[in-house]
Formats: C-alpha cells, structure tokens, sequence
C-alpha cells in the first residue's frame, strides 16, 4: 500500500519496550509523541504529563525508564505504566497519559 506521508518512526527505529519520540500534526498543531513498541504492536501517547503539561523527557528524545519498567516523568516523577499509560505513582496518580491512535504497516507507524 502506498502512502502520502512518510511514517512517524520506521521499524528500525523503534526498539522493543523502549520510548521513542516522534513530531506528528494533530488537530492542526504540532505534537511531540512517546511511541512503545512491543512485538507489532505499537502505542501513542501525547509527550506531556497530566500533571503540570510538561514534556515527559528530560531532554528532546529521552525518556526515563523505571528499573520496574515504568515512564517516568523527568519533570515530577510521575511513574506511568506502559500497557496504558496510567500513573502508577507521583503527583497525577490515577490520571492517565493521553492515548493517540496509530496504524502499523511494512514500513513503520502512522497516524490513524
């Protein structure tokens, strides 16, 4: 299947269980995305935590990961967990990361 738009991340580029960042368009305006990928399935969330709206890496790209395996906030240490992206722990605990819907295909992930 051919596409317009080249992919957000291609499969090279998304290690298993390991946030990686992306810039997509939504509604309109540019967002900053965390993708994880597990097998061929892949996950979107808004980079911003439901805590204070800050950006969830510490620098463009890099992402805490918890030694229990948990997306950290660097900003306030929010630990969310990565099937769902509910905080686990921190100030925003019960609140969860917004969820962004994305396609998988031979050559990586797409805005759905």
């Amino acid at each position: 299947m051919k596409h317009d738009m080249p992919p957000l991340r291609t499969w090279d580029e998304l290690p298993e269980r390991t946030p990686v960042e992306a810039e997509a368009e939504i509604e309109g305006a540019p967002e900053s995305l965390v993708l994880l990928r597990t097998g061929d399935v892949v996950k979107a969330w808004l980079n911003v935590c439901p805590h204070a709206g800050r950006r969830l890496d510490w620098a463009p790209g890099k992402f805490l990961v918890s030694k229990d395996g948990h997306l950290v906030c660097a900003a306030h240490g929010a630990s969310f967990e990565l099937d769902g992206g509910v905080c686990v722990a921190g100030p925003c605990k019960g609140d969860a990361l917004r969820a962004v819907r994305v396609a998988v295909d031979e050559d990586g992930v797409r805005l759905a």
